[in-house]
């Protein structure tokens, strides 16, 4: 195959792989109130369960990313693949809330991190154009979670008990990602250079991982996407609980997060071309401003109508910002690097999105409304615009001239 062709069927594997790998851990929110009636275990308690995913994620993304640098994206994803079924397994037999908690939250957040980064960073080595479009069509493919795996999740509940349920998405998980995760591969350049690839690009300087690690933009990077993670968070986990608590039924409350999952997958492409032809901060920057404003107006929404209504411009704008991130990064940092910067990344954004699911079901226990949950993530928003506005691309190094012949003198 041609590495056109190649690179087109790495995005594509990549969209499925996160379609399926998000699409089972955001199973939970579809799962909250099932379980909740049937244990007697409560909404804090099990979103908890969804907080602890985040920080395993952000725990071990990392990891994961300089051991995709290492030993290339294939294996990664392979045995994340397979953790990730075996977790979603053991947590449908737990017999107590810590241990749901445990399994769920540590073992499906850190198989699921497995996926993210190593992915992203792959395909951002297999473009030096329409980068932005590309990450972004992987991105989408993570979107369509709400509008494949959330409603299969919720026919499989109304049909039988949370448990079966959850063993039947177990065995969807393994059967699509485990052979799925063998068409992904490293880039060509880095398959022929891999450790001992110059750590530098085109009009890049010169640096280590441990500058890099350190430098200004990695920091403001990291920061953005912790508070534009915190910001959707809640809103994202909490919105069927929400429209349940209006008098929505859960079947009909569902269909708000596909709405939300449908919008993002035409925000995600928009913004790739968008970040493609006027710059990647550029429209990031927008975008955190319009999606700070697209939580609060969660606060207004009653009836199903309205609902959908702002699902339909808050996940158009929250999932278009999520890719930027990653065409940023590989402006401003090395390929062979690349696992180790997006697994930042994607820890500062676990983290973010690890206060949403707490927040949420502390908030709701203690005032039986979720109003100071999308007030709180307004302020997230706009802190995530101030911290954006401060990145600085690094100083792009210009190749030295040769040396001119020496003229013959007459």
């Amino acid at each position: 195959m041609s590495a056109l062709h190649d690179r087109w069927v790495i995005v594509a594997a990549g969209g499925l792989l996160g379609c399926v790998a998000i699409g089972g851990m955001f199973s939970l929110p579809v799962f909250l109130k099932p379980i909740a009636l049937d244990t007697g275990w409560s909404v804090a308690g099990l979103s908890s369960a969804m907080t602890i995913g985040f920080l395993a994620m952000a725990v071990t993304s990392i990891g994961w990313g300089t051991l995709c640098d290492r030993v290339g994206p294939r294996p990664v994803v392979l045995i994340g693949s397979i953790l990730l079924a075996a977790s979603l397994a053991l947590a449908s037999l737990a017999s107590s809330l810590l241990m749901f908690q445990l399994l769920f939250g540590l073992l499906v957040g850190g198989a699921t991190a497995a996926i993210f980064a190593p992915v992203m960073a792959t395909v951002t080595g297999w473009f030096d154009t329409h980068r932005s479009l590309a990450v972004s069509l992987v991105s989408a493919g993570m979107g369509v979670a709400p509008m494949t795996m959330s409603p299969l999740a919720a026919w499989l509940v109304s049909h039988w008990d949370w448990r079966t349920s959850m063993q039947c998405i177990a065995a969807v998980v393994a059967a699509i990602m485990i052979p799925v995760s063998l068409l992904v591969r490293r880039p060509p350049e880095v398959e022929r250079d891999t450790a001992a690839a110059p750590q530098h690009g085109p009009g890049l300087p010169e640096m280590t991982r441990p500058t890099a690690l350190r430098s200004p933009q990695f920091t403001i990077l990291l920061a953005t996407n912790f508070f534009c993670c915190a910001t959707h968070s809640g809103p994202i986990i909490h919105t069927v609980s929400y429209a349940v608590s209006c008098g929505i039924p859960l079947m009909a409350a569902v269909t708000i997060y596909s709405v939300e999952g449908l919008a993002g997958l035409f925000g995600r492409i928009a913004f790739g071309l968008l970040g493609d032809r006027f710059g990647a901060k550029r429209i990031l920057v927008l975008g955190l401003l319009a999606q700070a404003f697209g939580a609060l107006a969660y606060v207004f929404a009653q009836d199903l109508a309205a609902f959908y209504a702002v699902a339909a411009v808050f996940g158009f704008i929250y999932a278009g910002t999520m890719p930027l991130y990653a065409a940023i990064a590989r402006e401003n940092f090395p390929q062979a690097m690349m696992g180790t910067v997006m697994g930042g990344i994607a820890m500062a954004g676990s983290l973010g999105m690890a206060t949403g699911p707490l927040a949420g079901g502390l908030i709701y226990d203690s005032f039986a409304s979720y109003t100071w949950l999308y007030v709180g993530s307004w302020l997230m928003g706009l802190g995530a615009v101030l911290i954006m506005t401060m990145f600085k691309p690094f100083a792009r190094t210009r190749p030295q001239a040769p040396p001119m012949p020496a003229r013959a003198s007459a």
